[in-house]
């Protein structure tokens, strides 16, 4: 148990080390090509983030743990929205794009309907299943995502006059792989020894899923959040978990399947249901204020919403 702790410690440090290198590297990134925070939130700094997920899933769907793959994704999901975005909100208010609002969290809440249509298999009763063919639907999504943020780097730049080259260029790809490097082993070692500990305990592979290695993998996304709200780069930190979500649900979901077919447990839809009405929540409360902004009650919500669903979870099962 001594061994897991210091592991657990150890993955920490790595998480809190690659999430200060990745913000540096995607700031300047974003800076020296002119390029909006929001995008590179969206798109670098998501997908290095959600890499600890994407391995995860493979070694899941390839081992058949189709529980492990469903729950790793919608608990990482809800911990995103729900933990990650209430501790930034809390830390400080979180004001962000219009476009955010209208589109990236729109588009984020459609991958939930999405997903559930597809595994409810509406046309094929009792098949509950996400099949390789609804993984190229998912994957044909995502990059429909792409093409959008690809028309937002060229449309929302930032002020050539502006811009303050703090790194080189050879520095900012050193920071951002040596960041992206940290988070992922970080992560990785993360799970392990969270998993290590839930199985001694005997936890089930569903809540196991939902809970620790949710969490687990979603730890580079919370410390590259909290890093970024501290420095003021909302946009990186709510463009990190938007787009981490969509990142999740199109790509991991669809490679996942493509390893193997994977059985889904209804169980899951009210899981699915507590991630489609935290981000509608969100949309709402962003929506409804005079600027696009996330207030600290709102935060606080959010969080404690979280923390209910958790001890919920966990009596239930």
């Amino acid at each position: 148990m001594l061994i897991q702790i210091a592991l657990l410690i150890f993955g920490f440090v790595l998480l809190i080390l690659g999430a200060n290198w990745l913000v540096d590297g995607a700031s300047s990134l974003a800076k020296r090509f002119h390029v909006s925070d929001l995008a590179i939130g969206l798109t670098i700094v998501a997908f290095g983030t959600s890499a600890p997920e994407l391995v995860v899933n493979i070694i899941a769907s390839y081992k058949d743990y189709s529980d492990i793959v469903f729950g790793n994704i919608i608990g990482s999901n809800n911990f995103n929205l729900f933990i990650i975005l209430g501790l930034t909100g809390i830390i400080a208010p979180i004001t962000v794009q219009s476009s955010t609002v209208w589109k990236e969290i729109p588009l984020s809440l459609i991958a939930v309907l999405v997903l559930f249509i597809l595994v409810s298999n509406f046309f094929i009763p009792g098949d509950l299943i996400l099949s390789r063919m609804d993984g190229v639907i998912l994957l044909m999504l995502f990059f429909a995502f792409l093409y959008y943020v690809y028309k937002q780097l060229k449309s929302d730049t930032t002020d050539s006059d502006t811009i303050e080259k703090s790194l080189s260029g050879f520095k900012i790809w050193i920071f951002l792989i040596v960041g992206l490097a940290g988070l992922i082993i970080g992560g990785r070692i993360l799970v392990n020894s969270a998993v290590d500990v839930a199985t001694l305990l005997g936890v089930s592979e569903k809540v196991i899923g939902l809970t620790i290695v949710a969490a687990g993998t979603s730890m580079p996304e919370l410390a590259t959040s909290i890093v970024a709200a501290i420095r003021k780069n909302n946009d990186i930190a709510v463009g990190n978990i938007i787009g981490s979500n969509i990142f999740n649900i199109f790509l991991i979901l669809a490679i996942s399947s493509f390893v193997k077919p994977l059985h889904y447990n209804i169980k899951f839809n009210f899981d699915l249901l507590i991630l489609a009405g935290g981000t509608l929540f969100l949309f709402i409360a962003m929506f409804t204020g005079q600027k696009k902004k996330l207030d600290r009650w709102e935060a606080a919500l959010i969080f404690a919403t979280f923390i209910i669903y958790s001890i919920f979870l966990i009596m239930s099962n």
